[in-house]
């Protein structure tokens, strides 16, 4: 059988291009080491991700780690870890660095060098990759970057979310020795677990956040409720919530009452700093944050306050603030009720770290809920006043029912209930004769006083009660020590009485007498307590004109009955004048007998249109002149 050519040269060629045992071992060697390198990637990658499940919210070990893998599997000298806040960047995580150039790094954020790689990651570009930066550095910064840290290649890959940039990882080699496309798609990769570690942590604090912001506000709640209408533990509460929350070293919250803001609560002031607020200081000048807010301003956020003008033009508030309290940073939220202004809650930094939008808006809830619990308060507090009031009313007119034409017991209730409400240590209540005025009722006052009030004093005479007669609807002395006046002098000196205040007794806009309350320190009476005081005045009023009309009833009475007896004794003596002169002489003693009683437990008062029968003291002139005829 003859042999075929064409079958032996294919067998020939066959042989030939099987690889040798050289090449295959070769081939082996590479699949091994491309499977070692795969592996090694691998268990990078678990165990990166394996510090994230570790570390939930927590990005410094999941960075450093990241940084760790990534420079021993792509064979870098150091690397750096960069987030963005902002404008610029700063290192989160740094392995390797040399000494000069970690220094370099941490003396201030970088921010985008237009030739520079985060500059340039910044524009839009998907990595840089420089493979000897001594070949196309040319500007300072590149050059400093060799000098100061030796490096000669450089790879950034940026960290990307929905083509926002978030920051940078950066790896170095002191030699000029370009990576390869798998060590830059392993930082690729490392990029990705990076933004992936950020988009888990970002939501994992904005839960925590949400959680701790419903914890604190409910807290708060929990406060207002079991505190009602007393801000006191509110504010307070508030306070530490927003500190904590917002990550301040101190606080204040402050009530403003129209002219100047007053402390309500204070947390963790330096004891310097409470020292000088203590001393009553001027009030904040031009530019500071109660002045702007004052003006309509709702939030003033001030990054660096030693650097504000307010500062530099040696405002004392400020400069206290700064070089007593170690203030730094500092924000402030008003405190508006319908465009009011109630106050304003203010948190403050010892370094210069700007407050962020999320902690602004945190402290603007905080104000909102303490502008609630001040609403809240005022309403409790005015529905507590009315029920007061209302009470005193009504046992002011059971007392005016239960004596009819007596009002010693009416006058001493309307002081006492008054005095209460309006929170005045003692007082009294005086008439008016059409020429002095006398104290017909006292309450704590001291005897020698009581005494000087009962004897009477001109009225005329008096500062407060001439403006009272002349119309004035109420008069109010901030400090009788100030009054060049008799009367004015003994309240001070005998009573310790400093402000006063006087609302008249008038009927049909005459002037009857007046009502008093008294403090032993300068403190005004508000406007709800003058109305108070106004509204007992007219009770008392109200209860003379009934008395007035009892004991004109009463007497008229009494003059029928005394005529019908005089008219039936006649009646009964036709012709005989003695029984019925005996009767008319009876009846006028009984009467002057009954108006001296009268008299001498109280004093008359008479004018064209009134007469009553109010006050304790002696025997009248006006008795004497009825009684002397007898």
């Amino acid at each position: 059988m003859s042999r075929n050519p064409r079958s032996a040269v294919a067998k020939t060629a066959a042989r030939r291009a099987e690889p040798s045992y050289a090449e295959l071992e070769a081939r082996i060697a590479a699949l091994t080491a491309e499977l070692h390198e795969t592996r090694e990637q691998q268990t990078a990658t678990a165990e990166v991700l394996q510090v994230i499940n570790s570390s939930p919210g927590d990005l410094a070990p999941v960075f450093d780690a990241m940084l760790e893998k990534a420079m021993r599997l792509c064979e870098a000298a150091f690397g750096v870890l960069w987030t963005r806040e902002g404008e610029s960047y700063r290192p989160s995580a740094m392995r390797g660095v040399p000494p000069a150039y970690a220094e370099f790094i941490m003396r201030g954020r970088r921010g985008r060098e237009p030739g520079g790689g985060l500059g340039r990651l910044a524009r839009g570009e998907t990595l840089v990759h420089i493979p000897d930066t001594a070949a196309v550095t040319t500007d300072q910064m590149g050059r400093t970057l060799i000098e100061l840290g030796g490096i000669r290649t450089f790879l950034a890959v940026p960290l990307r979310k929905d083509g926002a940039l978030l920051g940078a990882f950066t790896i170095y080699r002191q030699e000029a020795n370009p990576f390869t496309e798998k060590q830059i798609a392993l930082v690729e990769s490392f990029a990705a677990q990076a933004v992936i570690a950020m988009e888990n942590a970002r939501l994992i604090t904005e839960t925590r956040e949400a959680l701790e912001q419903q914890t604190a506000t409910a807290e708060v709640l929990q406060v207002i409720n079991s505190s009602p209408g007393d801000l006191a533990p509110v504010f307070d509460a508030i306070l530490e919530k927003a500190m904590e929350l917002c990550g301040a070293a101190f606080g204040m919250l402050q009530t403003y009452d129209g002219e100047r803001f007053e402390a309500a609560a204070l947390r963790g002031l330096p004891p310097a700093y409470a020292e000088f607020l203590r001393t009553d200081p001027p009030r904040s000048g031009p530019g500071t944050a109660p002045t702007r807010i004052v003006s309509g301003e709702r939030i003033v956020h001030i990054p660096d306050l030693k650097a504000d003008p307010a500062y530099r033009d040696g405002d004392p508030r400020r400069r206290a603030m700064v070089d007593l309290g170690g203030a730094r940073s500092s924000i402030a939220v008003g405190l508006r009720k319908d465009d009011r202004l109630l106050g304003s809650i203010s948190v403050y930094r010892t370094e210069v770290r700007p407050f962020s939008d999320k902690q602004i808006a945190l402290l603007e809830n905080f104000a909102a809920q303490a502008v609630i619990a001040m609403e809240n308060a005022r309403l409790l507090t005015e529905t507590r006043e009315a029920l007061e009031q209302q009470t005193a009313t009504a046992e002011v007119l059971e007392v005016i029912n239960s004596s009819p034409g007596d009002l010693a017991p009416v006058f001493d209730a309307i002081l006492e209930k008054a005095h209460t409400l309006c929170g005045a240590a003692h007082g009294s209540l005086q008439l008016y004769d059409g020429e002095n005025l006398y104290a017909v009722a006292t309450n704590a006052v001291s005897d020698k006083f009581a005494e000087v009030l009962r004897h009477g004093y001109r009225a005329a005479a008096s500062p407060a009660s001439r403006e009272l007669i002349e119309g004035e609807r109420f008069i109010q002395i901030a400090d009788c020590a100030e009054i060049d006046h008799p009367i004015f002098r003994s309240a001070a000196e005998l009573s310790g009485i400093r402000t006063v205040l006087f609302v008249p007794l008038r009927r049909d806009n005459a002037f009857l007498g007046l009502i008093s309350a008294a403090r032993l320190e300068v403190r005004p009476f508000s406007d709800k307590q003058i109305a108070l005081l106004e509204n007992f005045a007219a009770q008392a009023v109200i209860a003379m004109e009934n008395a007035r009309l009892l004991t004109e009833t009463r007497e008229a009475l009494e003059q029928q009955t005394a005529t019908a007896e005089v008219l039936q004794v006649i009646n009964s003596s036709p012709g005989d004048l003695a029984p019925v002169f005996d009767a008319i002489l009876e009846r006028r003693t009984a009467f002057a007998a009954r108006l001296a009683a009268a008299c001498r437990s109280s004093t008359v008062r008479n004018s064209a249109r009134w007469r009553y029968a109010v006050c304790r003291s002696p025997l009248r002139p006006c008795c004497a002149k009825v009684i002397a005829p007898i």
